[in-house]
């Protein structure tokens, strides 16, 4: 038997994905993308409740009181996820403007004298603050590079990644995202503040950091993959509200794009989330307005507000706007495809040489970046002010529109400074202003499209915290604004606005580059502050994912794919449809393991098998097979390492009539988050360990879930993805049928009546 076992577990090691790495497997590379081609470094979460015998005698022990403490922490929880991920987002914010801020008041103080020395201090700034930001991610948190997007969306799909949730990989995003967008580079807060308040929802549920000893006990009552579940979304959706103050934007980004599961109860506390955070984000913003907060009071927060643009629009302006849909289809569906090759090419070949030339590749990108920034705007000539209300030049150093810089008269200003010479947030409200037509010329739109296009695609995937709504959005709203400006020249109409074009242009670009819709629609209505635009936003986004959809995935799924990251996504492949259940498990072979078990035989199974659940095999009187339940790689460990239910006897625990006796908690089988778990090498056991014994019908799942052989593949895959199942059982058919539960049968009523009615509506088989 134990032979049988070695060659089956020789036969399976290499194919299944979902194992339990060891230290070397599970390490991630700058950009957070596995070191190698398969799914090392990522594994399965337990979703599902192990109804265990230790799990029942702990939930009988459960009163009403503990019950209600219980709902009462997940509120309170769903408090501190959004007062915490608000707070980050006012920190970055706040850090971030601050540092543009004393970066161009001081390039425009220099320029007054010389604009060499300006260029020099305006390189060596953002090489500094870009410089401080990829040495944080590649020694200290490597999980922090990138949006963490993708992984985030793994994580809510069933999928670990190693590190994405822990303290230091917060600590590294943060730091790490004032550093790369202070410095200018072509790239955004707003993907990582996603990553941000998922990190702080896990953490908070775990009651905070062991190792960096900030925890508190009376925290720690949701430590199970399920419960850390519901938290992480509620922190992907404050990331959300907190980024573009869109709270209702964030509930369903949540729904529509990272998570697999739902249900009622996590709605009302991911909504609850994310109106705390727009309760943080505005009552800081109020506060900053005074002044308090430096340059941050002067550019207020992520929020481009057009309410005083255009009031109307005429059926004619659609075909225009079903143009910029279709524009913003080719462009995503284009960056997504360059992207993934810049991203592949990374990996395989300018990555492997160390992290020194991580390092040097992103400060050489910011090396470009500043000079093009810098250098571009001395090539325009300078166009006089227009005679409106509208303040012409802006002040050296302040946001807005209108720079002076390179100019010969002190009513000119540069346009193409207009828009390098701002954050991007503060140059995205230029270009969605109003009233401020004929601002920009055709050329520098252009020219700064193509150039802003070529370092968004060249810098997305290096190895620094980058998110991609901002650069998407500022994509997006320079090729709007330039067909607003045909609009305007060929409809000859007062009010049409090029700033509306823009917001156009950018929801077309984000919806054909990230495929989503619903969320995307209500936040660009959020941040515009401007509900006629709601129709206009629809068209656009469902022609661009439309157009996108015809060339590839979205960016989110390509980029989980090149990390490696095994998304189950909402439909099964067409191929399944022809498939069964028994024909899509031939690839491995089941390991099984009887139910009492020498620790010697269990050792040998567990070392030459990656296995992660294994089915537990018993036998009745007359020599009858019976599948009695589900053992789990993890909760295997658990108990080789305490030993304290090992035995002498090979005779099952409770075969003198008695109850098994329990003597661990439910919370020690829990794996920490993000974290590689209990190995079989951090285990000792003696030669006397060995020969003994262990008695698996305690720990096992005794119900997990159950398919006939010939269930079609396709219906097993919505099964599987729909409750967030990590193992699923194939069976034979079964021979006859114990009973059969209905609609009613689940209608159970609280009263003293509900065991008659029950009885009238069971059906049960003999």
């Amino acid at each position: 038997m134990l032979s049988n076992h070695f060659q089956n577990g020789m036969e399976t090691a290499k194919l299944v994905w979902s194992r339990l790495p060891n230290s070397e497997e599970g390490e991630l590379d700058e950009v957070g993308i596995s070191k190698k081609s398969d799914s090392n470094g990522v594994e399965s979460l337990d979703y599902e409740v192990i109804e265990n015998y230790a799990y029942r005698e702990e939930q009988e022990k459960r009163g009403r009181l503990f019950v209600s403490y219980q709902v009462s922490l997940k509120w309170f929880l769903a408090l501190l996820i959004g007062i915490g991920t608000g707070l980050a987002a006012i920190f970055i914010n706040i850090s971030v403007e601050n540092f543009a801020g004393w970066k161009f008041a001081l390039t425009f103080a220099i320029i007054q004298k010389s604009y060499l020395a300006g260029l020099l201090v305006y390189v060596i700034f953002n090489l500094a603050l870009v410089f401080s930001s990829v040495y944080i991610v590649t020694r200290f948190a490597p999980a922090a590079a990138g949006s963490g997007i993708p992984e985030i969306k793994g994580y809510l799909n069933g999928i670990d990644v190693h590190g994405i949730l822990l303290f230091r990989t917060l600590v590294g995003k943060i730091f790490g995202s004032i550093g790369s967008v202070g410095g200018g580079l072509a790239l955004g807060k707003e993907g990582p503040l996603v990553h941000i308040g998922a990190c702080i929802a896990s953490l908070l549920g775990q009651g905070g950091s062991t190792k960096y000893h900030l925890s508190s006990r009376w925290l720690q009552g949701f430590n199970s993959d399920r419960d850390r579940r519901d938290l992480v979304t509620c922190g992907c959706a404050a990331g959300v509200a907190a980024a573009f103050r869109a709270p209702v934007g964030g509930v369903l980004f949540a729904l529509e794009e990272v998570t697999s599961w739902w249900r009622s109860q996590l709605m009302w506390r991911v909504f609850f989330t994310s109106a705390v955070v727009a309760v943080v984000v505005r009552t800081a913003m109020a506060w900053c307005k005074s002044g308090k907060c430096g340059h941050f009071g002067a550019g207020g927060f992520i929020i481009w507000d057009i309410s005083d643009g255009q009031e109307d629009y005429s059926f004619a302006e659609l075909l225009p706007m079903a143009v910029i849909g279709v524009i913003g289809g080719l462009l995503g569906a284009l960056f997504n495809q360059l992207t993934r090759y810049i991203t592949y090419w990374r990996r395989n070949y300018l990555h492997k040489k160390g992290t020194r030339v991580k390092i040097i590749e992103v400060c050489l990108i910011s090396v470009i970046t500043s000079a093009i920034s810098f250098g571009l705007p001395l090539l325009r000539k300078c166009s006089p002010c227009p005679a409106s209300e509208v303040e012409c030049p802006n002040p050296p150093g302040m946001y807005g529109n209108y720079v002076n810089f390179y100019c010969r008269g002190d009513k000119e200003y540069n346009d193409l400074a207009t828009i390098f010479f701002n954050t991007q947030d503060d140059a995205i409200r230029n270009l969605f202003s109003a009233k401020t037509i004929h601002e920009y010329s055709a050329q520098s739109l252009l020219t700064f499209l193509v150039m802003f296009y070529t370092l968004a695609v060249v810098t997305f995937g290096t190895a620094v915290p980058a998110g991609q709504f901002v650069p998407g959005i500022m994509i997006g709203s320079t090729y709007g604004r330039l067909v607003g400006m045909f609009v305007v020249n060929f409809y000859k109409k007062p009010n049409i606005e090029e700033g509306t074009y823009a917001l156009l242009g950018a929801a077309s670009f984000l919806g054909g580059s990230m495929r989503v819709t619903v969320s995307l629609c209500v936040i660009m209505v959020e941040i515009s502050n401007n509900l006629k635009f709601l129709p206009l936003i629809m068209l656009v986004l469902l022609i661009s994912k439309a157009v996108g959809d015809a060339f590839n995935d979205g960016l989110y799924e390509e980029q989980a794919r090149l990390r490696g990251i095994p998304l189950l996504e909402s439909r099964p492949k067409n191929q399944m449809r022809k498939m069964t259940a028994k024909e899509g498990c031939r690839t491995r072979k089941v390991v099984s393991l009887p139910r009492v078990i020498r620790v010697s035989d269990a050792v040998a199974i567990l070392r030459c098998n990656k296995h992660n659940g294994f089915p537990v095999i018993d036998h009745t009187r007359s020599g009858e097979t019976l599948v009695i339940g589900l053992m789990l790689r993890s909760h295997f460990l658990v108990l080789l390492q305490s030993k304290v239910d090992f035995q002498h006897s090979s005779l099952p625990s409770d075969s003198r009539g008695g109850s098994f006796p329990i003597r661990h908690n439910n919370s020690e089988f829990i794996k920490p988050v993000s974290s590689t778990g209990l190995s079989l090498d951090d285990i000792y056991l003696s030669q006397d360990d060995l020969d003994m014994y262990i008695d698996l019908a305690p720990f096992l799942n005794p119900s997990p879930y159950i398919v006939p052989e010939d269930m079609s593949l396709t219906k097993v895959y919505n099964l599987f993805r729909q409750l967030g199942l990590r193992h699923v059982l194939v069976v034979p058919r079964p021979s006859r049928v114990l009973g059969l539960i209905t609609r009613k049968d689940l209608l159970i009523e609280d009263d003293d009546d509900s065991d008659t009615e029950l009885q009238s509506t069971s059906n049960s088989i003999p």
